[in-house]
């Protein structure tokens, strides 16, 4: 009986410490002060900054219960657990965030390293981290100047709920074509977008960046949504300050000799191209989840997951806010992926406004430059904007890859990986390597491949591609809609000798979706092998989808095993009926049945 009394207390002890041990935290940039203790709410913290130096543990919960302006970034190391995970509660409001005293470091991004070694501020630092909830419903954070959103490094079990991004000045400006004459037309300037005018020539400005009329541009079409990439050309443009409107919206006038390829009632883009930094950065983090985000606007590569595991995307909206009158949301693609593994699911999402892809899940191809040794191979990343960081670990399995033909021709695993400098990386081997090597040959990492489903999503106001998916595991692409992309709607590549990037696809399946008037060909199986030695791809279902094609093909497809073709319906906006609706080459075991 005592012992039983004793187990019973002892028990009661243990959940009795257990729940004094979690606490609460609080900020109020209103009426905080650094120097109160912050576990009560009537002495919160005025800034971020001590929660910098907290280990944060299970059922803690850091209470920003009031918005305002953050000159500190958000620094959290949190160890919580699945049953008390440590939250970070955002209250609603407005929330203004500066790079004064933000945490700045130097990150390898993939796909956008044009300044390797410049230092990139960060809103939210979670680093070394597991278990964590941010909530931050009807929360909207307001960058000023460019910043990495959120970053997630190193980290497992996280969770983004309810957050609203957006920029104060966004880094891509816009203006309307009001009216336009054989030499002449008056431009309407977003408010969003800050400019001046300095010897007729327009300097487009923000907070920390400027920038002159460049080469790229897109063009949006208010009337039907279609957005694409186009070349102005604005050397003999002169402009000059023309007034405002009304409402108070800036004019400018724009003087020229010819019509650079202005469009009446069209919104123009512009934006340097340089790609220095991205919106949401995940490393190396596994077991992500973004649930109800909604983005009005991202500077640089989107959402980009490098070397991730388990990602989970629901109710992702990226859609400029009508409010203001912006038509871009997103700087460069949406979602990125690079080099994940586990499964990628994109559901209940709405992708729109870029000014690249909207989604796009690759791996990388390491070219190899040397054997230092039978089971060592020296590589080298070959692309400007993708190197810097470790693709490789003990245990992955790796494939031997033929540039030209892309086709595999051996197999391994890998003991170590070093990197010898920022673009090249030494493996050391299970076994030795004795095939003979060509100059083109590249590596894939194998381990490093994920299974994609996206499902139930809009992709609209896209300048390239809906999706490019290169993965050799299990793709799904059901139940979605994508409407007047201005190239592709899914576009399957590989290539070992352009971009990079990797992936033999074994198993795809697109069906059930709403292709509407979208670029041509509206599914593009396209590897980029120089020469044909066999397929590249295989496995590949094209069924049950709706397209509505302004001309072009609904499917080609080159250099592929068994691919199918069945049970699509498709028209032409135009009415007429080509020749054919889709096209093959060097390909095998093709099947086409019951289209209509």
């Amino acid at each position: 009986m005592k012992t039983s009394y004793i187990i019973l207390l002892l028990g009661f002890l243990v959940i009795s410490v257990s729940r004094i041990s979690a606490k609460d935290y609080y900020i109020d940039p209103a009426k905080g002060n650094d120097r109160n203790t912050g576990t009560q709410r009537a002495k919160p913290w005025k800034t971020f900054a001590p929660a910098g130096g907290i280990m944060f543990r299970a059922g803690d919960r850091l209470r920003i219960v009031a918005p305002g302006r953050f000159d500190h970034s958000l620094m959290l190391r949190a160890s919580g657990t699945a049953e008390k995970p440590v939250v970070v509660d955002f209250a609603p409001g407005r929330y203004d965030f500066y790079g004064t005293h933000a945490y700045k470091t130097r990150l390898h991004i993939t796909n956008t390293n044009d300044v390797p070694h410049g230092l990139k501020a960060i809103a939210l630092y979670i680093h070394q981290s597991k278990h964590v909830l941010i909530k931050a419903e009807n929360a909207r954070l307001v960058m000023h100047g460019k910043m990495i959103e959120t970053c997630i490094d190193y980290s497992a079990n996280i969770t983004l709920q309810g957050i609203r991004y957006d920029y104060h000045t966004p880094t891509v400006s816009e203006f309307k074509v009001a009216s336009l004459q054989a030499n002449q037309a008056e431009l309407l300037i977003n408010r969003h977008s800050g400019y001046s005018i300095a010897d007729s020539v327009v300097i487009w400005k923000g907070e920390g960046w400027q920038h002159k009329n460049g080469w790229y541009w897109q063009e949006f079409n208010p009337a039907d949504g279609y957005l694409t990439r186009t070349s102005l050309s604005m050397d003999k443009v002169r402009f000059a300050e023309a007034g405002q409107t009304e409402d108070g919206t800036r004019k400018i006038r724009a003087y020229f000799p010819s019509n650079p390829g202005f469009k009446q009632g069209y919104i123009y883009q512009t934006r340097d191209v340089t790609r220095d930094c991205t919106g949401i950065f995940m490393q190396r983090s596994k077991d992500i989840l973004l649930k109800n985000i909604r983005i009005y606007f991202m500077h640089g590569m989107g959402i980009v997951s490098q070397y991730c595991e388990n990602i989970t995307m629901d109710g992702v909206v990226v859609k400029p806010d009508e409010k203001k009158g912006t038509t871009c949301a997103a700087w460069a693609d949406i979602l990125h992926f690079a080099g994940c593994r586990g499964q990628i699911e994109i559901r209940n999402s709405y992708l729109s406004a870029a000014n690249d892809d909207a989604v796009n899940v690759h791996g990388v191809h390491l070219r190899i430059m040397g054997q230092p040794a039978p089971n060592q191979l020296k590589l080298r990343f070959m692309h400007d904007q993708t190197y810097g960081f470790n693709p490789y670990a003990p245990g992955d399995s790796i494939a031997l890859i033929r540039g030209s033909s892309l086709l595999a021709f051996g197999e391994n695993v890998v003991t170590s990986s070093e990197m010898l400098n920022d673009r090249e990386v030494l493996l050391t081997l299970k076994s030795a390597v004795t095939e003979n090597l060509k100059a083109d040959d590249a590596v894939e990492n194998v381990t490093w491949t994920p299974r994609l489903w996206i499902h139930h999503t809009t992709i609209t106001s896209i300048p390239t591609r809906g999706i490019l998916a290169t993965t050799r595991r299990k793709v799904v692409i059901a139940d979605n809609s994508f409407l007047r992309t201005a190239s592709q709607a899914v576009l399957v590549e590989d290539d070992a000798q352009g971009w990079y990037e990797s992936g033999l696809v074994k198993d795809m399946t697109i069906r059930n979706n709403q292709f509407i008037r979208c670029g041509g060909p509206v599914i593009y199986i396209h590897p980029e092998n120089k020469q044909y030695e066999g397929p590249v791809h295989e496995n590949i279902r094209v069924t049950g989808n709706h397209f509505v094609l302004d001309g072009g093909k609904a499917l080609v497809a080159r250099s592929v095993r068994g691919i199918t073709f069945s049970n699509n319906s498709l028209q032409v906006a135009d009415g007429s009926r080509p020749e054919a609706f889709s096209q093959y080459e060097n390909c095998t075991a093709v099947k086409e049945e019951n289209n209509r």
